[in-house]
């Protein structure tokens, strides 16, 4: 019954989007007039502002992909709308683009100028054309970090910053499309529906990323109440607070973590619960990347922390079964399947290949360890190269003889992702029983 409803949800919002783009096409189209295709430059003008539009709603939706909106992100994953929103967003770039090129040429063909001056005449002329140039200078910003090798370089805290720039990119374009967009001058209900637009993402992101998570942090009182440091560079942060179980968290989930101190408040940081959340505490344990992650180690006993979520379904409910489990962990990837264990049924035997560079890697052994003395609980550790310890349905066959009537859970690198679904599908386990999740930029 849950696989069922969590379908139908993904299948609204798909059909909501898909009326959406037909309505927004339906803005452009019903108010062409003859004058719209008097000649080449007012053809190419016309054009433009068919991408601007859809530019314009496809940066929409891709904010509202990550407007973290509950029954969307339990239906679909949040895994999966950080995947779709990073479609969007380039597409809805580079159709904005052209139609900042397309309209500087229309408009420059028609009154004999140069395209960079008419450009210009209109940026300093035109309503509310220089805000939205600013903001198009900022979609680009943010289009260029978030391109995987420019990404990769960066710190994460500059990337997260650099980011929220969309926001206002996209927000400082609507004031000139809303005064000089002819599908809007004297069109009250096409006017109507794209403030309705634009308004119904301001609400999601305002309630579900800012009030909620204020409220709901002030409500719980949640505090830094331990840090616990577990190897070189990983540290454990424990947060205390009060009737936490009706938060609704399980092991697998993640958080944005928000510490309320002087050198912290505006940072958001995206962990995975590394244990099963009891009523008075959550923990989760950090492997030191960025600036930020290196010094959680000094962070202070007593610290406020608001948080965003629980997000993401990679938890036990997408089991289809339990009597068996196989869990496959690639470096700090192992602590939200370590989470998950605690949520198994004791019944349920339970196999961890744990795969890492070296020891030192090897994030909450210790802990990893113990529980083998009292669960059902057999750990694999592959310490070296993906050469001396490769992923495949022999390999895995070899660690868990009852592999292929497993319910497989796996986080860490995509790479390590592909390799066990990979051999999931080889040893002919079904896609429901194969549950992954690779660690992204979540923080968006």
């Amino acid at each position: 019954m849950k696989a069922i409803r969590k379908k139908l949800i993904g299948d609204q919002a798909f059909l909501f989007t898909g009326l959406g783009l037909g309505f927004t096409f339906t803005v452009q189209i019903t108010t062409l007039t003859s004058g719209d295709f008097a000649d080449l430059y007012a053809i190419i003008t016309t054009i433009s502002r068919f991408f601007a539009l859809t530019g314009s709603y496809l940066s929409i939706i891709g904010l509202l992909l990550i407007a973290r909106i509950p029954w969307i992100e339990n239906a679909l994953g949040h895994d999966r709308l950080v995947v779709w929103h990073r479609k969007a967003m380039p597409y809805a770039l580079y159709m904005i683009t052209f139609h900042v090129l397309l309209v500087g040429l229309g408009y420059a063909g028609a009154e004999g100028e140069v395209i960079g001056y008419e450009l210009w005449l209109m940026t300093t002329t035109y309503p509310w054309m220089l805000p939205a140039a600013v903001g198009f200078l900022l979609l680009i910003l943010a289009g260029i970090t978030s391109y995987k090798n420019v990404r990769n370089s960066i710190k994460y805290e500059t990337w997260w910053v650099i980011h929220l720039y969309t926001y206002l990119g996209v927000a400082l374009s609507f004031m000139h499309q809303i005064l000089t967009g002819g599908m809007f001058i004297g069109h009250p209900l096409n006017r109507a529906y794209w403030i309705g637009l634009y308004l119904s993402v301001v609400f999601s992101i305002v309630t579900w990323r800012i009030i909620i998570p204020v409220a709901r942090s002030i409500r719980h009182q949640l505090v830094i109440s331990k840090v616990e440091v577990e190897g070189p560079g990983v540290v454990s942060i424990y947060v205390s607070g009060k009737n936490i179980s009706k938060l609704n968290a399980q092991g697998g989930q993640f958080f944005n973590w928000r510490f309320l101190s002087k050198d912290r408040w505006h940072e958001s940081h995206p962990f995975s619960l590394s244990a099963a959340p009891t009523n008075n505490e959550l923990r989760f344990t950090v492997k030191a990347l960025g600036d930020s992650s290196k010094d959680f180690v000094n962070i202070k006993i007593g610290t406020r922390v608001v948080i965003e979520g629980p997000y993401g379904i990679f938890t036990r409910d997408m089991a289809r079964q339990f009597k068996h489990a196989t869990l496959i962990g690639g470096g700090v990837g192992i602590t939200p399947l370590r989470a998950i264990i605690d949520e198994i049924p004791d019944s349920t035997s339970i196999d961890v290949v744990y795969r890492a560079r070296n020891h030192d890697d090897l994030v909450l052994k210790a802990e990893l360890d113990e529980l083998t003395q009292r669960r059902n609980v057999k750990i694999h550790y592959l310490v070296g190269s993906r050469v001396e310890h490769p992923i495949n349905e022999f390999s895995l066959k070899k660690y868990v003889p009852r592999f292929a009537d497993s319910d497989v859970y796996v986080c860490g690198p995509q790479g390590l992702i592909d390799d066990v679904v990979s051999a999931c599908k080889s040893a002919g386990i079904p896609k429901d029983r194969v549950h992954h999740e690779a660690f992204l930029y979540h923080a968006q």
